[in-house]
């Protein structure tokens, strides 16, 4: 099996991004367990870790090969399961994986299941009332084209803008959702690309938590992402699995370890595939 030369990061979130050293050895371990678990779990994030970022998120296509590998992956006696902040039913569209994996959207709050079953966590009436008339505010201060919404939150975009639209929208965002977050309790939480108002219910971690506690023993898992919504997922990993921070550049992560993609996360993938004795 070809090694990865892992980056391997420092496990205090609060850290620096510092130069890390290789540690190939890590990568040697992982896949031998993989090769060796009666049961193997990956868990991935999907914008910023299986597909670049774009200004048009209708268009987040995955790298060339992505769709292919985790294809064969699913084949070979792994569970894939995606966790994203999108809606679930948009990695339908985008994902080009074929059949789906499972999915759960909305930061956790959705679950869609291989066989087509779909599972949706329900609010409490006063903060969907906040979402609505926060909804209604956003588009009224001219946000409808820059907004996305979907169950138990409102994601506003703004990758591609310059610095000063970035923090011009950023400040009418804060100013309109003040309410929802003072009087009703919803968080404000910042993405890369944007803020989302959302209600305090799950998050990608307790996702992770779910899926790992219907798993048996003898596990291999990883998790894949790439900005601080994935953080709660690299925390909820630690001590059943390799978390995995994939971004062009490093950051504080809590995360194991750290690749670049596309390249690493391919070779990542296929090493994957090797581990479960199929060809890559």
């Amino acid at each position: 099996m070809q090694r990865l030369n892992y980056t391997r990061r420092f496990s205090t979130e609060g850290e620096r991004a510092m130069k890390a050293s290789e540690h190939p050895d890590v990568c040697a371990a992982f896949f031998e367990q993989v090769r060796r678990s009666r049961e193997r779990i990956l868990l991935l994030d999907y914008d910023g870790t299986l597909a670049p970022f774009t200004p048009d998120r209708t268009r987040a296509f995955p790298y060339r090969e992505i769709p292919e590998l985790v294809s064969k992956i699913m084949r070979c006696q792994t569970r894939v399961v995606l966790v994203s902040g999108r809606a679930a039913t948009e990695l339908l569209f985008l994902s080009g994986i074929h059949p789906h994996p499972e999915i759960w959207g909305s930061h956790g709050a959705e679950r869609l299941h291989p066989d087509g079953a779909y599972q949706v966590d329900s609010l409490p009436a006063e903060q969907r009332t906040a979402l609505q008339i926060a909804n209604q505010s956003l588009r009224s201060s001219g946000l409808t084209e820059r907004m996305e919404t979907k169950p138990g939150g409102i994601a506003i975009h703004w990758r591609g803008l310059a610095v000063e639209e970035r923090a011009a929208i950023e400040a009418k965002v804060r100013a309109v959702c003040a309410s929802a977050v003072e009087d009703y309790g919803l968080q404000l939480m910042p993405f890369d690309g944007g803020l989302e108002l959302r209600a305090p219910t799950k998050n990608k971690g307790d996702a992770v938590s779910t899926v790992l506690g219907e798993a048996g023993k003898g596990l291999a898992a990883a998790y894949l992402g790439d900005d601080q919504t994935d953080e709660n997922a690299f925390r909820a990993i630690k001590g059943r699995g390799l978390a995995i921070l994939v971004r062009s550049e490093p950051r504080p992560t809590t995360a194991d370890v750290w690749l670049r993609p596309p390249e690493d996360l391919i070779r990542f993938l296929r090493d994957w595939i090797a581990a479960c004795g199929a060809e890559r």
